[in-house]
């Protein structure tokens, strides 16, 4: 008899499981376990002769008797072409879904490979782009139209929307590696990235001694700390990142070459200039004990057993300052320079030495940058110097064509060898 939704029902749970066979198909039953589950399966042997079984679904929608004798016969028609059904089904279960083949990126490779804020950046792009978009397709179903649908929905975005393009690509380049894609099919290949319009905000001399007066009067008013606005300074004079300076320690510090020493940095290893005014900043910062950090972080009292606090000698340092972001926004507004950012700084410092007419390769090494295209945002500053002398000459020859002085140096002819 072929089996009905009566037949399905009438059926009850047993010590073993066991099958009710259709009597319609041949290989297409109702398996029922000693849990009351209801499952329609289908038993077929391929080609070479190898039994196989299929499961095809639970019984409740979309599977009912009809519709899963329908499947079943779809499936014997995939198995007189040559198909086997229950093996692709598990290759299929083998390959990972991007959201789980996110964790081993992040453990196999980001974690082994990447510096810590890098790992930390990935995983904030995966959870917060990546995965809600494309985390439950197979690697394999991921395709270019995915992708470029990905990116465009991040249009209003354009500098997250690459950063989240490259991570995608790096991951279908490690699964092509590991086996999981075709070679060679990476989904974000011919996908073009936003154009971005790098920030380009950079302290002139006014704001500079506005930024200077600012400080000298939030210290004096007590109201920032001492540490912060040592960290705000050597900012200005290093040219540092941010981190750089926060987290440096003092053994770093080589005072007799006027070098901080970073054993590690977003660029790696790295030397940090300390001039003159940057030594001056250190020689009058105080060394807390038990502190490695010249930024050092804020005083936590330490509880007494009567509930009390400990008096200063027995508080203890917390690491380097992090509270930087709230007395920042306020040293910038009493400097009415709103909108720059501690960032920024470090740009200033590279303007002034390009508008002061150093070269861009000179720039780029106290910056530590490995790529000549990262100082080439400063190549208009340095061509200041040349239309400064570009002009002088200009005006000379224009003065002279008047009829009026001309102060332009006569050139000894050049007698060639």
């Amino acid at each position: 008899m072929a089996l009905t939704l009566r037949t399905v029902n009438a059926q009850k749970p047993a010590s073993t499981r066991y099958v009710v066979w259709d009597g319609e198909v041949s290989g297409f039953g109702l398996r029922v376990t000693p849990d009351g589950d209801r499952i329609y399966v289908l038993k077929y042997r391929t080609r070479d002769g190898r039994q196989r079984w299929y499961t095809i679904g639970r019984h409740g929608s979309p599977w009912t008797p009809d519709s899963a004798r329908r499947e079943a016969r779809r499936l014997l028609g995939d198995v007189a072409a040559g198909d086997d059904p229950a093996r692709d089904k598990g290759e299929s279960r083998a390959v990972p879904t991007l959201a789980a083949f996110a964790g081993r990126y992040l453990a196999e490779h980001a974690a082994v490979k990447k510096k810590p804020s890098s790992v930390r950046m990935d995983r904030l792009n995966l959870e917060n782009h990546v995965l809600p978009a494309l985390g439950r397709r197979t690697l394999p179903e991921i395709g270019r139209a995915d992708v470029l649908r990905f990116h465009h929905a991040m249009k209003d975005r354009p500098g997250a929307a690459n950063r989240c393009l490259a991570l995608l690509s790096k991951m279908m380049n490690l699964a092509e590696a590991w086996g999981l894609r075709p070679d060679g099919s990476n989904p974000c290949r011919h996908v073009g990235k936003f154009p971005e319009h790098a920030r380009k905000r950079f302290l002139s001399a006014t704001e500079l001694t506005r930024l200077g007066a600012a400080l000298a009067k939030a210290e004096k008013d007590k109201a920032i700390l001492p540490q912060f606005a040592a960290l705000v300074r050597l900012l200005l004079f290093t040219g540092a990142r941010l981190t750089e300076i926060q987290r440096a320690r003092w053994d770093w510090v080589d005072t007799a070459a006027g070098i901080l020493r970073l054993p590690d940095s977003k660029t790696g290893q790295k030397d940090i200039m300390l001039p003159a005014p940057a030594l001056d900043v250190l020689s009058r910062q105080s060394r807390i004990e038990g502190c490695p950090y010249i930024i050092a972080g804020t005083l936590k009292r330490r509880t007494n057993n009567d509930g009390g606090t400990a008096p200063d000698d027995q508080a203890q340092r917390i690491g380097y300052l992090v509270n930087v972001w709230k007395p920042w926004a306020m040293l910038r507004r009493l400097a009415g320079i709103a909108d720059v950012r501690l960032h920024d700084l470090r740009h200033s410092f590279a303007s002034v030495g390009a508008a002061g007419g150093l070269p861009l390769n000179v720039i780029g090494g106290l910056l530590g940058h490995t790529q000549a295209q990262t100082t080439k945002r400063y190549a208009h500053l340095a061509n200041d110097p040349l239309r400064v002398a570009a002009n002088r000459i200009a005006g000379q020859i224009a003065a002279s064509m008047r009829g009026g002085q001309s102060n332009v140096v006569r050139m000894r002819a050049w007698r060639g060898r």
